[in-house]
């Protein structure tokens, strides 16, 4: 049981989703920092800046006004859109770049070439010639 295991395990497409998955958990951090580091402080900048990620209504709880998304969500049930529209952002460039890196991959890969076509038989002769050769036979004898 334990060499089937192995075998398992050391087949290649085991090994190619773990590293894909390593290489994705990176790829997950680094959009995430350029989410909140990078676009969401311009779109804020933009928007007057709004801090996106400290917008929510309270659904019910007294919360000062000006508390952190985070402080107020110990205090009761929040709804935090701003986490909500952060997320959707990061997870549009997540997709962006996938779409991109399949794009370059096609464009990489080489084109196969086509299957030589098999040669096309003959056209059945019509009537006349079917009559003209059994007629060329029959002179022949």
């Amino acid at each position: 049981m334990l060499q089937e295991f192995k075998d398992f395990a050391m087949k290649g497409n085991v090994v190619d989703l773990a590293i894909g998955v390593i290489i994705g958990g990176a790829f997950g951090k680094i959009v995430e920092s350029m989410v909140a580091d990078i676009i969401m402080p311009i779109i804020g900048a933009i928007t007057g800046g709004i801090d996106f990620s400290n917008l929510y209504v309270s659904l019910g709880a007294k919360v000062a006004a000006g508390t952190g998304y985070a402080d107020a969500k110990k205090a009761g049930a929040m709804l935090g859109y701003g986490q909500f529209i952060t997320f959707v952002v990061n997870f549009l460039i997540i997709a962006w770049v996938l779409f991109l890196v399949v794009k370059a991959m096609n464009r990489m890969k080489k084109a196969e070439p086509a299957a030589p076509a098999a040669p096309a038989a003959p056209p059945e002769p019509s009537d006349e010639v079917k009559l003209l050769t059994q007629i060329r036979d029959a002179l022949k004898k």
